[in-house]
């Protein structure tokens, strides 16, 4: 039996170059995008997940590319908590916003994001789950507290846990309209500079401009924020 004769270089060739070189834009289009915050402590790299919470990375992003954390203060810093930022100037008075984000986070839990554990990066809000707008603060301990709790399908809802409670048979609305199980968007990451969070956890606090408590008593500036891809 003749054996087969071998693919010939050049055309077939280059076809099957361009074919696999194809697959790159779209995996470079898919990739996570990076945003770096050089702070007056240190570099931190946050990686955002647009497939989990794209509302919540788009409205990121454009505050990042409107420099509108160049120049904001980590205002809020607890040590066993989170430490917070985005809002205000180093004289602490607020920045302008933008109107809020839709929240995400029952969303990007169902899409399987990540929870508040060390190192994310979630949004924050007031009581209303609605009002989040520029601020952000990165967990630096687990806290589950602060997950959003997916709602299960049906009406009435045949079984739902909250907390370690089990409930039966409960009106969807009236879980669509508890404002405690919206929890807070986790959308990315510290994936560099981690020491650099815990320098600023560990930083002693005091009052400061309007707060009574938690403001770093030697101001912790977000020089600037880019997009590294």
């Amino acid at each position: 039996m003749q054996a087969p004769k071998p693919l010939r270089r050049g055309v077939l060739g280059a076809l099957a170059v361009a074919a696999s070189l194809a697959w790159l834009p779209s995996l470079a289009q898919n990739a996570a995008p990076r945003v770096k915050l050089t702070t007056s402590m240190g570099d931190i790299v946050l990686e955002l997940y647009p497939d989990k919470a794209p509302k919540t990375v788009e409205n990121f992003l454009q505050y990042v590319k409107d420099k509108h954390y160049d120049g904001t203060v980590f205002h809020r810093v607890i040590s066993n908590f989170m430490v917070q930022g985005g809002g205000f100037d180093a004289s602490y008075k607020q920045k302008s916003t933008r109107a809020p984000v839709a929240h995400e986070g029952q969303a990007a839990l169902q899409r399987g994001g990540p929870r508040n554990t060390v190192g994310t990066v979630a949004m924050a809000r007031t009581n209303d789950p609605q009002s989040a707008s520029s601020q952000f603060f990165i967990n630096v301990q687990d806290n589950a507290f602060l997950d959003p709790t997916p709602i299960p399908p049906g009406d009435p809802v045949p079984q739902f846990e909250y907390r370690g409670k089990i409930y039966k048979d409960v009106p969807r609305a009236s879980l669509l309209n508890a404002g405690e199980l919206y929890g807070y968007t986790v959308f990315g990451k510290v994936v560099s500079g981690m020491d650099v969070v815990n320098k600023i956890k560990e930083t002693p606090t005091g009052s400061g401009g309007p707060f009574p408590s938690d403001v770093p008593k030697t101001p912790i500036t977000i020089l600037k924020a880019t997009l590294e891809k």
